[in-house]
């Protein structure tokens, strides 16, 4: 079993930058893939950006993609997501995920476990 800590959220401008860690807890940590989730009020969850248990494969969302970065370092059983050039419509609660599975998937429901969110408000 893994317990997931988010942290990093808060209030920023648009264009500015933020980063997103992770915590994971238990010895398996390095065998989950990771996701990020985003979920702003009144909308789905959405997914975010994936990353495989090794790193070697990642993926992200088009309304992210050349802006966000995951990463992770297994070692410290944390993943990251950097977030630069940030925009009014990346308002939401992230969320990290784990899969017990060695690949992200972008389906909310093909993860077994959920951090409680951080709060990430972009004002413009």
């Amino acid at each position: 079993q893994v317990q997931l800590v988010e942290s990093g959220g808060g209030l920023v401008q648009a264009g500015d930058s933020l980063r997103l860690s992770c915590a994971g807890s238990g010895r398996t940590f390095s065998s989950y893939a990771m996701g990020w989730f985003r979920q702003a009020p009144g909308k789905e969850r959405e997914f975010v950006t994936g990353i495989s248990w090794t790193g070697g494969s990642t993926y992200y969302a088009d309304s992210v993609k050349g802006r966000f970065t995951i990463s992770r370092d297994n070692a410290k059983s944390t993943v990251y997501l950097q977030m630069n050039s940030l925009k009014p419509e990346d308002t939401a609660v992230y969320y990290c995920a784990a899969r017990r599975f060695t690949d992200w998937a972008r389906g909310w429901h093909e993860y077994d476990y959920w951090g409680q969110g951080t709060q990430v408000t972009v004002s413009s």
